[in-house]
């Protein structure tokens, strides 16, 4: 029942022209579906945030494939296959389309198996790769021209069992939540692509939703088991680089909290309750403290298990575990309201989504 966490890649180019002024430029927004192996492709509309699918989709995944990311350079698009322990390449044509590279990265013998989670840094240099079942992440330095992987160094062992991970906005440190009772969040310090371990951070139960404000500043984690959210501060310059926040945890209205998404104002925090149909939406204070928004929750549909943003922060889209159905709300921005632009039926759950601008 329980779902692999969003894996997440966010570019947003040009913000300020495209609040100012008619957005012309299409967007793409594509869904990771394991159980058919296959990713979807949709045209976002930027005016409305409705989605229409690609002539061209579905296209053929891996086995499992569990999450999605793209390059930054709007080229490259890559893709985690668990059903068969490999990274997948694609190339973005104009219109959205992708086309897959072979022979795709096989993970075994660098001792990856069950990769769960992609995460890229800004500058699109290197692929961090959370793998699950052998409990490590492996990293890839990210070739500009070509897309390839060539992998750095060897396998980062965990001491959990990784639920989520999430990179500073910086690049400087990543963030891994792993599953058991009691909880904790690894904090690595990032050099080149090379990881080490400064901080064993405890948290809430079963950490499966993981988000990170756009400044950096603060970190929060919606723990699936306790039904809470817990609220961190982020410290640049000290190997104690999490600071739980007074007051923290916090619990939730819904139970089961499963994808926690900050948008891209830094200023509203939403929560997927899986055990619910809402989410739930929370303004960020200036001390990085969450209040729940009197207009929350949100009506969504049953068991909403992830959350993306397009890259204006428009538009939040709402991938839904039994109504196999992805949601797209529009987001007013001086007061956190989501409103349902349309629901969109994608055969089977989706677990990850990624947004071309």
């Amino acid at each position: 029942m329980l779902k692999k966490a969003v894996a997440l890649f966010l570019v947003c180019a040009g913000l300020a022209a495209c609040l100012s002024c008619g957005k012309t430029t299409n967007h793409y927004l594509y869904a990771a579906i394991p159980t058919a192996s296959q990713i979807l492709a949709y045209r976002e509309d930027p005016n409305s945030g409705a989605l229409t699918p690609l002539a061209t989709s579905p296209f053929s995944a891996g086995p499992g494939v569990t999450s999605i990311v793209i390059h930054p350079s709007k080229q490259f698009f890559y893709a985690a296959n668990s059903g068969e322990n490999d990274i997948s390449l694609f190339t973005i044509a104009a219109g959205g389309a992708i086309t897959e590279v072979t022979p795709r990265t096989n993970l075994t013998p660098l001792g990856g198996t069950i990769p769960a989670f992609l995460v890229m840094d800004p500058a699109g240099s290197y692929l961090y790769v959370g793998n699950s079942e052998s409990r490590n992440i492996l990293v890839f330095s990210i070739d500009s021209s070509s897309g390839a992987l060539t992998v750095v160094g060897t396998a980062t062992s965990l001491g959990i069992t990784p639920l989520n991970m999430v990179l500073s906005p910086s690049g400087n440190f990543l963030f891994v939540t792993g599953g058991g009772s009691p909880s904790y969040i690894e904090v690595f310090s990032v050099n080149a692509g090379t990881l080490t371990l400064v901080q064993v951070q405890q948290t809430g139960t079963n950490p499966y939703g993981l988000a990170i404000d756009p400044a950096g500043s603060y970190l929060y984690t919606g723990n699936f088991t306790d039904n809470s959210i817990s609220e961190f501060s982020i410290t640049k310059s000290s190997n104690t680089v999490l600071a739980q926040l007074p007051g923290s945890p916090i619990g939730t209205t819904y139970s089961s909290p499963i994808s926690l998404l900050v948008d891209n104002s830094g200023k509203y925090l939403y929560v997927a309750s899986q055990g619910s149909a809402y989410i739930s939406g929370y303004a960020i204070g200036t001390g990085g403290g969450l209040t729940l928004l009197t207009s929350s929750p949100f009506a969504a549909n049953s068991q909403p298990s992830l959350i993306a943003i397009d890259p204006n922060g428009l538009y939040l889209f709402v991938g839904n575990q039994k109504t196999a159905a992805i949601e797209s709300f529009s987001l007013t921005t001086s007061s956190g309201v989501l409103s349902e632009v349309g629901s969109y039926a994608v055969g089977n759950s989706p677990t990850s989504i990624a947004v071309l601008p």
